[in-house]
């Protein structure tokens, strides 16, 4: 399962790159899809990772629910080290810092998940670790 994600996740993100962000899923709206391009904890390679993301005021939130693993995305890991990234939103560019929300924000914003895509909501019942929420900052 693990293997495959990873390589329908590598495909998607390549085509969302090919097709500049502006199909796949790439509008603006909450539940769409952007492409993250963050720097490897370990590694320091480059990674493009398509997610689904909402809308917070001005940031752009992702959960980091790996679909209910029992461990947190390597782009989570990715950004926790290295919160610095960039998106890519219906072809727009825009530089990013990642931040972790503080525990008041995390269950609202979980929440506005669930209603773009009812399987968020079934996500944290399938692990025991807390699935966090990650806010985009503009830079």
């Amino acid at each position: 399962m693990k293997l495959m994600m990873r390589v329908f996740t590598g495909m998607h993100g390549k085509l969302f790159k090919l097709f500049g962000g502006k199909s796949l899923g790439g509008g603006s709206e909450d539940g769409s899809v952007l492409l993250l391009t963050h720097t490897g904890a370990k590694s320091g390679k480059v990674r493009n990772t398509p997610l689904q993301f909402v809308r917070d005021g001005e940031d752009v939130v992702l959960m980091a629910s790996a679909a209910g693993s029992d461990q947190h995305p390597g782009w989570y890991h990715n950004l926790v080290a290295n919160p610095d990234a960039q998106i890519l939103i219906n072809g727009e560019p825009r530089q990013v810092t990642a931040q972790v929300p503080g525990a008041d924000r995390q269950t609202p914003l979980l929440a506005k998940f669930a209603a773009t895509d009812d399987r968020f909501a079934k996500y944290q019942d399938k692990t025991e670790r807390t699935i966090p929420v990650v806010a985009l900052k503009p830079r």
